[in-house]
């Protein structure tokens, strides 16, 4: 203080205006989403998330980035709900049939045999079945759209399994979902919830036997290194449902909104088309490989499969309503 009093103050720096710089335009204005999901990169939710990301950039000028974490590595498939609820992601784009944990209605897309064609399952998607789902929602999430990945098949490495009775002492992971668990029971097998990007060690080791999953989804983790056999049953349908924080969404302005929802409506579009040529080229691409027996139910093996599964209908807790918009969608 005495220094300062003997030299005097200068406060002619300090009233100065300070020089532009233009690297800090903007960075205060630029919303970031993230977007947190679990499977790897060269799959068709990992492509429709990248495509919705470009789009949304593209058509906000910049003012909306989209931060894309994929393959679990920022959240894992039991956690990220929570994680969009609490507000520390913005998106997130589950399976369907992990949403059997905050509402038991979501088990109706994972009855088996629900859907006999992709356009069943675009029916019950953009129709009144995926809008009844929706309405249901925790108030602080928003869902925004379905995506579309495909028919499941099963693999294992005990045996070809083409009957219901081949089931028998064998162990499947599976996504936590009631339903599917009521599906392998009635077959006669056993089942461990246990997160996708775990499937694979957990098949290493022998833990598990086997799996069901998309053509793309086995490829794409390479699924069938540990397995020895693989049935096309196209018994249930995986999509994905779209979800964002509620919080975040009403406070983007209606411009924003509209980027967004758009840039979500051509993406869906998109992975529809896509989804489907994504899964035949990587069926193809393991039946070169040549790892596994590829075996495809008979139509008089899938009826067998039916008639196994026919009490999982008549003892359902699912609504009344979903249940009959359903039958709906298959007498069309």
């Amino acid at each position: 203080m005495l220094t300062a009093l003997y030299f005097g103050f200068d406060f002619s720096e300090a009233s100065e205006t300070l020089e532009y710089d233009d690297e800090q335009e903007g960075i205060n204005d630029e919303i970031v989403i993230k977007f947190s999901h679990v499977v790897a990169e060269n799959t068709p939710k990992a492509r429709a998330a990248r495509k919705f990301a470009s789009l949304v950039e593209t058509r906000s000028n910049g003012e909306i980035k989209v931060e894309i974490y994929a393959n679990g590595s920022l959240y894992n498939d039991q956690n990220e709900y929570a994680a969009l609820k609490e507000g520390h992601i913005e998106m997130i784009a589950p399976a369907t049939s992990k949403m059997t944990a905050h509402d038991p209605g979501w088990q109706v897309l994972d009855l088996p045999y629900a859907f006999s064609t992709y356009d069943d399952v675009k029916k019950a998607y953009e129709g009144e079945l995926g809008d009844r789902l929706f309405d249901h929602l925790d108030s602080d999430i928003r869902g925004m759209t379905y995506w579309y990945n495909g028919f499941k098949q099963i693999t294992n490495d005990k045996r070809p399994l083409l009957l219901p009775e081949d089931f028998k002492r064998t162990h499947f992971r599976i996504m936590p979902s009631p339903m599917i668990q009521t599906q392998f029971k009635a077959l006669g097998a056993s089942t461990s919830e246990i997160p996708f990007n775990k499937t694979y060690s957990n098949l290493e080791v022998g833990f598990i036997d086997g799996q069901e999953n998309t053509a793309s989804n086995i490829f794409s983790k390479k699924l069938y290194e540990e397995q020895k056999y693989m049935t096309i049953s196209n018994h249930g349908y995986l999509g994905y449902v779209v979800l964002m924080n509620n919080d975040f969404w009403e406070g983007l302005s209606k411009e924003h909104q509209m980027i967004i929802t758009n840039a979500l409506d051509e993406t869906t579009a998109w992975v529809w088309r896509h989804a489907i040529e994504m899964n035949d080229s990587h069926l193809r691409q393991m039946k070169r490989m040549d790892f596994m027996e590829i075996h495809y139910l008979s139509n008089e093996q899938k009826e067998r499969w039916k008639k196994k599964f026919k009490s999982i209908y008549q003892n359902t807790d699912i609504s009344q309503s979903l249940m009959e918009e359903l039958k709906r969608i298959q007498e069309k």
